[in-house]
């Protein structure tokens, strides 16, 4: 669903008075005599980047409860700058320290102490491990189940450290009270991430699923299915995503967000089109009937409701067509005939997902495709290049109150689409978009 303004300022509130509990407690409880004006300021920092860490613990664990209705993309890409904020934040805090007091640089000495100067010297390159490895995660070759149990064993020992640093400093930090508070305040993130880890998976156990086929298909990608196992399944909205885990036993640091390409109409029976991307996905055109699998979910809000009699546009690039699939056979399963309109961006012909469903539906249903090859071959007869504003004045009906449109892809699709979506006056109420970037 389009996102509201009050909800996004809401949550800002929200986001801003956890990240700045810690501060908050250490002014506010039992507060000391002030000190040099930048060794203030340091120490401040160092609470307000432990606060941030912490909250990023509880921004990451896909809790309903937390954020609901701004969507796991746009989580996502907060959670990357508040994290660099944070970063920046922590690294100041002993620069400053020892600008305004040259009495803190013994703090970094393990002939004065060496569990002080290690843990310090520990949680600064834990932090900038954590983000660096986050930032550029590709460039540097981790593969992303590495990443992932690097990036939790990280965030762990950094908020957990940070901590006990802060209550080793002492100064802000020297009251029962004051410290009851802020060990409170930062094991709440910590077990909602052991809760994330843990509780899930435990609670996965009892609703498996059963792999019923798994088939190779165009551009390198896997068409699986899967049936609840004893269970009645998962009822979700067309355009959600689960995230799967292969394999006998939900404790896997292998579980990847897919999502979800069949209709809403039928919970029990779920089908996943799956790019392999140089991970355990590689292996998923290798499943066997009968194989075991877990889900998690449903999440996202980039969804339709099937039975609405409204108008749709869908602008999608690459694997950004699974979500617009599952769009596109629930209205099926409802008998909905209004309009569709659906075009599809990829690099060349061949890695057109799906094509043959796609035609398909045109049979069945009013549903325009256009597809977009920015590097046709030379006997193609379709439309080249990228997906501009000219395009979409040659295929897409005038804009009107009962039109919604889809994006779904790429970031460099999305930052060129929507502009153009934004010029035509569609307003944001009717814009669905989500940005394929998840991992």
């Amino acid at each position: 669903m389009p996102i509201k303004p009050i909800t996004v300022a809401c949550w800002l509130l929200v986001y801003m008075v956890i990240a700045l509990l810690p501060m908050m407690i250490a002014m506010g409880i039992e507060r000391p005599a002030p000190r040099n004006l930048l060794v203030e300021m340091g120490a401040m920092l160092g609470l307000l980047g432990l606060g941030m860490l912490a909250t990023q613990l509880i921004i990451t664990g896909r809790h309903r409860w937390f954020a609901g209705g701004v969507g796991q993309d746009n989580l996502l890409q907060f959670h990357r700058r508040t994290g660099i904020a944070a970063w920046l934040f922590i690294l100041s805090h002993p620069v400053l320290l020892m600008i305004g007091d040259r009495q803190f640089v013994t703090w970094l000495d393990p002939t004065e102490g060496w569990l002080r100067a290690s843990g310090v010297i520990a949680l600064a390159l834990a932090v900038t491990v954590l983000v660096i490895s986050s930032l550029w995660r590709k460039e540097l070759g981790l593969q992303y189940e590495t990443w992932r149990t690097l990036h939790a064993s990280l965030s762990l020992f950094v908020v957990a450290g940070g901590l006990g640093h802060a209550l080793m400093g002492k100064h802000h930090t020297d009251g029962l009270l004051t410290q009851v508070l802020l060990i409170a305040v930062i094991a709440i993130p910590l077990f909602l991430l052991l809760e994330t880890r843990l509780w899930r998976p435990y609670q996965l156990q009892k609703r498996p699923w059963r792999v019923v086929e798994s088939e190779e298909t165009r551009a390198d990608s896997t068409d699986l299915i899967l049936v609840a196992d004893g269970h009645p399944g998962m009822n979700f909205k067309p355009g959600q995503f689960a995230w799967l885990t292969y394999g006998d036993s939900p404790f896997s640091i292998q579980q990847h967000p897919f999502s979800i390409a069949s209709s809403s109409s039928n919970p029990g029976h779920l089908e996943f089109v799956i790019k392999e991307a140089g991970d355990f996905t590689n292996y998923l055109s290798k499943a066997k009937p009968g194989d075991k699998a877990f889900l998690e979910g449903p999440y996202g809000v980039f969804t339709m409701d099937p039975k609405a009699q409204r108008r749709a546009v869908f602008i999608v690039g690459g694997i950004g067509i699974t979500p617009i699939l599952s769009m596109i056979r629930s209205r099926l399963d409802q008998h909905n005939e209004c309009p569709m309109w659906l075009i599809y961006a990829n690099k060349s012909e061949e890695e057109i997902i799906m094509r043959n469903t796609l035609e398909a539906f045109t049979e069945k249903l009013p549903l325009q495709v256009i597809h977009v090859l920015s590097d046709p071959s030379e006997d193609w007869m379709g439309e080249s290049g990228y997906v501009d504003g000219d395009l979409l004045d040659d295929y897409l009906p005038e804009d009107a109150e009962d039109i919604d449109y889809f994006v779904c892809g790429p970031p460099p699709m999305m930052d060129l689409v929507e502009p153009e979506l934004q010029k035509r006056c569609v307003h944001s109420r009717r814009l669905y978009s989500e940005r394929f970037n998840l991992v």
